[in-house]
């Protein structure tokens, strides 16, 4: 049976043109001129969805459409509510999703983007998801309530999440959030200290959903300087500007039909967040130095280890871009919370570690387990690969020890560096380069201006090798 939807709008004329749309998209709908008028077709009509204009009089403050909002979000909270805005009253319409709207269409709209943010609703209300980024710090508590008490068993039997090791309640609370909206168009936010697995969980939500065959690509948004931001994200033609000596395509046009992810959004600047937000909201974008207009079928996730409310209220971040980014927003614990998982998680790294440099029957010490669970890693996830990393190449033994962890931890550490080189024939020089690599990202964490004058290099070649050797620059 076609599910219904209710439009909330004062204008006959738009009332019919969505309806049109609707019905031609295969949905029934009825309409409704007033709050009074509404809550009563709500009431007595089975609704699936409400697309609501925020104004039904002459008064454009928003407040009868807020009123309304707040009545259909308590009374029946399942309920996913579109609202319609102006440009101008984007911030009416931010406060909208505070208070619990699903998502918000600017007027002019397409009805291919209705219909699109309409979908998306929908499959996040049949998910039970509706709402989740909303009250940020009841987040992690929604969370948990989600996942019910699902074991790590029975999410690898429904969805793929492979690479992702660990079985705490904190963790496989994510991963019961991110499957089962993983199959819907919502774009996604995850946040979590640096370190704890950010890029793995993206990876995750694209090989469970609908564009796991299409492309995926991937964009430290950190790395990119506020004068390219155009040209790397959305492409410039020949001529374009100097040293435009060819056309090319941006990362958007790359991600066509695919998914893009915007890892270290947090890091991007004012000018660069008024162009996100446009592409965003309208889906479509120009390359620089062309007069063509090109469609934006991309879903987006985005990644950051910032406070975005906190910098929202410092004015460094545009609350109405973190609305467009979180319609729905996934914390990732930092491996303190979960500490039933560093067995694991060193388990996998040590065998890894084992192979890569050909240590086959290295094993731990059962007090080493012990220590290593002990420990605050602050660095998180990656921390503690790169602790195995660096013990399995200085340890000679084939049991690590709680003193070879020490040792090595010692060495890395500033009282104890040493100057001399390894002995000849013990480690290559791609493995002595992400040594250094390594311990300058320890010695200057997320600067990465510092990390590239420490080790001698441009940023640009600093990223090309944080990418041969798999590092991130936080």
């Amino acid at each position: 049976m076609p599910q219904t939807i209710l439009i909330i709008d004062d204008d006959r004329a738009v009332q019919r043109s969505i309806a049109l749309a609707l019905k031609q998209a295969g949905y029934r709908s009825e309409s409704a001129s007033s709050a009074d008028e509404a809550l009563a077709i709500v009431q007595k009509s089975s609704i699936d969805a409400v697309i609501q204009d925020m104004n039904f009089s002459r008064s454009t403050s928003g407040a009868e459409g807020l009123q309304l909002l707040e009545r259909l979000k308590s009374d029946f909270p399942p309920l996913p509510v579109l609202l319609i805005t102006a440009w101008g009253s984007v911030e009416l319409a931010v406060e909208g999703m505070k208070r619990g709207a699903a998502d918000f269409l600017l007027k002019p709209w397409s009805n291919e983007e209705l219909l699109r943010r309409l979908e998306t609703a929908l499959q996040l209300a049949s998910a039970n998801v509706v709402g989740m980024a909303h009250h940020e710090k009841r987040q992690h508590e929604k969370q948990t309530a989600l996942s019910g008490n699902v074991s790590r068993k029975q999410l690898d039997a429904s969805y793929d999440f492979t690479g992702i090791i660990g079985e705490d309640p904190k963790l496989l609370a994510v991963l019961s959030v991110i499957g089962r909206i993983a199959a819907t168009e919502a774009p996604v936010l995850i946040t979590g200290e640096s370190g704890s697995g950010k890029e793995l969980i993206a990876e995750a939500i694209v090989r469970n959903s609908r564009r796991r065959d299409s492309t995926f690509v991937r964009v430290n948004m950190g790395g990119i300087p506020p004068t390219l931001f155009e040209s790397e994200l959305f492409g410039h033609v020949k001529g374009a500007f100097t040293g435009a000596v060819s056309d090319r395509k941006g990362r958007f046009d790359l991600a066509h039909g695919g998914t893009i992810f915007l890892d270290e959004i947090g890091d991007l600047d004012a000018s660069s967040q008024v162009k996100l937000l446009r592409v965003l909201q309208e889906r479509t974008f120009e390359p620089v130095g062309s007069g063509t207009t090109k469609t934006a079928d991309v879903r987006v996730i985005s990644a950051t280890n910032r406070n975005l409310s906190t910098m929202i209220e410092r004015g460094t971040f545009r609350e109405d871009l973190l609305y467009r980014l979180n319609l729905i927003s996934v914390h990732l614990p930092p491996l303190r919370e979960r500490t039933g998982d560093i067995r694991l998680l060193a388990e996998h790294f040590l065998e890894t570690a084992s192979r890569q440099y050909s240590r086959q029957g290295v094993s731990f010490q059962p007090e080493a387990l012990r220590w290593l669970q002990s420990r605050p890693f602050t660095g998180n996830i990656r921390e503690l690969k790169h602790c195995i990393e660096r013990t399995i190449l200085l340890s000679a033994e084939s049991r690590l020890t709680v003193q070879d962890f020490q040792t090595a931890l010692a060495i890395e550490s500033p009282e104890h560096r040493s100057n001399a080189l390894p002995t000849v024939g013990t480690m290559t020089l791609d493995e002595i380069e992400r040594g250094m690599i390594l311990k300058a990202l320890e010695t200057f964490p997320g600067n990465v201006s510092r990390i590239a004058e420490a080790l001698g290099l441009t940023r640009q070649a600093l990223y090309r090798r944080l990418e041969k050797y798999g590092l991130h620059a936080d």
